[in-house]
C-alpha cells in the first residue's frame, strides 16, 4: 500500500495551491458588486466568468514552452506572483475593462501554479501522488470557504470587497521568505531528451474527457444552483445564493476522506465510485420540493464533486507517458472550455424550459465521465518515476 509522506516541500505545494484558491474563490461572489458598482449588466458581470475560463485555455496553451524554457519552480512562483498581482489590480480598477483584464490575468497565473503544483505532486510522490492530490485541493477548497467570509466581511465594515481580495498579497510574500525549498524539475529535464515533447497517448485523451464532463458538472451545480433552488424547492434568493456553499462544504469533506482511500483503492474505482455518489446527491437535490432535502442532496453530490478534480487529473498525468507538466497543461483545455461552455449551455437551455429541465444535463455529464473511466479501468497504468520523499 503506497504511504504519503508530507515533507517540506509538499506543504508548501499545498499553502500555493490554497493561495490561488483564496483568489479564485474570493473573486467569485464579487460579480453582483461589480455590477451595482460599474452599473453594467448581468450578462456583462458574467463576462468575468469568461474570463477565468479563457485564462486557462491561454495557460494549457503556452505551458509546456515555458516549462522547457523557465523550469517548474519559477513557473509556479511566476503564477502566483501573477495572481498577487491581479489582485492589486483589482484593487485600483473602476472599469469594466480592468476589472476583465486582471480576472483574466489572475486566472493566466493560477493556471501556471496548478499545473505545476499537480506535476510536482505526482512526480514528488510517486503511487501516492493521487492521494497528495487530493490532500491539497481538500485544503485549497477549505480556504475556498473562508476567502468568501473574510471579502464579505471587509465589505459589510465599509472597507470594500477589494481589501479582502488583496490580503492574499500578505501570505504570498511571507510564504516565498520562508519556504526555503525548490519545487523539483521535470524529470525528464535531467536526460538528453529533455525538450522533446511526445505525443500523449490515447488513455491520456479519455481522462481529459471525464475532466470536461466533471469540469462541466461542478460549473453548472456551481452557477445554476441557486436557480433550481429558487425555483424547484421554495428556497429565498438570498438563502439560495449562501446554500451553494453547502457543496463546498462537500466537496472539502469529500477530498480529505478520499485522500485516505486513494492509498488504498485503484483511482478508477475511486472515481467511479465518486461519480456514483455524484448522481445519488443530484437525485436528491433534483427530485426535492423543499428545501432541506434540496440542500442535503447538494452537500452528497458535493462529496463526489470533491474528488472529481483531484482523480481526474491524476488519472491523466499516470498516462502522460511521463511527460506530466505537457498532461497538466493539455488538461487546462479541457477544464477552461468546460468552465466556458457547459454553463452558457445549460442557460439557454433553461430560458427554453426552464432551470429544473435544463439541469438534466449534468447526469448526461455523469454518464460521460462514467463511460470514459470504466473504459480507463481496463486500460494498463504504467508505472510512476518518484523522487525520494523525506518526511519533516
Amino acid at each position: 500500500m503506497p504511504r504519503l509522506v508530507r515533507d517540506r516541500l509538499t506543504w508548501v505545494i499545498y499553502v500555493q495551491l490554497a493561495l490561488w484558491c483564496y483568489f479564485l474563490y474570493g473573486f467569485g461572489p464579487v460579480a453582483p458588486l461589480l455590477r451595482d458598482e460599474l452599473h453594467i449588466s448581468r450578462t456583462l458581470a458574467s463576462l468575468h466568468g469568461t474570463g477565468f475560463a479563457v485564462g486557462g485555455i491561454v495557460g494549457g496553451a503556452v505551458i509546456p514552452a515555458l516549462t522547457r524554457r523557465y523550469g517548474r519552480h519559477r513557473l509556479i512562483w511566476g503564477g502566483l506572483i501573477l495572481v498577487s498581482a491581479a489582485a492589486m489590480g483589482m484593487f485600483a480598477a473602476h472599469h469594466l475593462a480592468l476589472t476583465l483584464t486582471f480576472a483574466t490575468l489572475g486566472s493566466f497565473g493560477g493556471s501556471l501554479l496548478v499545473n505545476g503544483v499537480v506535476a510536482a505532486l505526482t512526480e514528488h510522490h510517486g503511487s501516492a501522488g493521487p492521494a497528495a492530490i487530493s490532500e491539497a485541493n481538500a485544503a485549497a477548497a477549505t480556504v475556498g470557504l473562508v476567502a468568501p467570509l473574510i471579502v464579505g466581511l471587509a465589505y459589510s465594515a465599509g472597507l470594500g470587497w477589494r481589501v479582502g481580495l488583496v490580503l492574499v498579497v500578505i501570505p504570498t510574500a511571507l510564504l516565498a521568505f520562508f519556504a526555503g525549498v525548490r519545487v523539483p524539475e521535470p524529470l525528464a529535464r535531467a536526460g538528453t531528451d529533455g525538450r522533446r515533447v511526445r505525443r500523449l497517448p490515447g488513455t491520456y485523451w479519455l481522462a481529459a474527457t471525464s475532466l470536461f464532463a466533471t469540469g462541466s458538472v461542478e460549473v453548472c451545480l456551481t452557477l445554476w444552483g441557486s436557480d433550481v433552488l429558487r425555483a424547484h424547492a421554495g428556497v429565498s434568493p438570498g438563502v439560495a445564493t449562501a446554500a451553494v456553499s453547502t457543496m463546498i462544504a462537500g466537496m472539502v469533506t469529500g477530498r480529505l476522506i478520499g485522500g485516505r482511500l486513494l492509498l488504498r483503492f485503484r483511482p478508477t474505482r475511486m472515481l467511479l465510485a465518486a461519480l456514483g455518489v455524484s448522481a445519488a446527491g443530484f437525485a436528491l437535490f433534483w427530485s426535492a420540493t423543499v428545501p432541506w432535502p434540496a440542500m442535503a442532496g447538494l452537500f452528497i453530490c458535493g462529496l463526489g464533486v470533491g474528488l472529481h478534480y483531484p482523480l481526474g487529473i491524476g488519472l491523466a498525468l499516470a498516462h502522460s507517458d511521463g511527460q506530466p507538466d505537457l498532461a497538466a497543461a493539455r488538461a487546462s483545455f479541457a477544464v477552461g472550455i468546460s468552465f466556458a461552455v457547459a454553463p452558457f449551455a445549460l442557460g439557454s437551455i433553461a430560458d427554453q424550459v426552464g432551470p429544473h429541465t435544463a439541469f438534466l444535463l449534468v447526469p448526461a455529464f455523469l454518464l460521460l465521465s462514467a463511460v470514459v473511466v470504466a473504459r480507463l479501468e481496463r486500460a494498463t497504468l504504467p508505472p510512476v518515476p518518484v523522487r525520494a520523499v523525506e518526511p519533516v
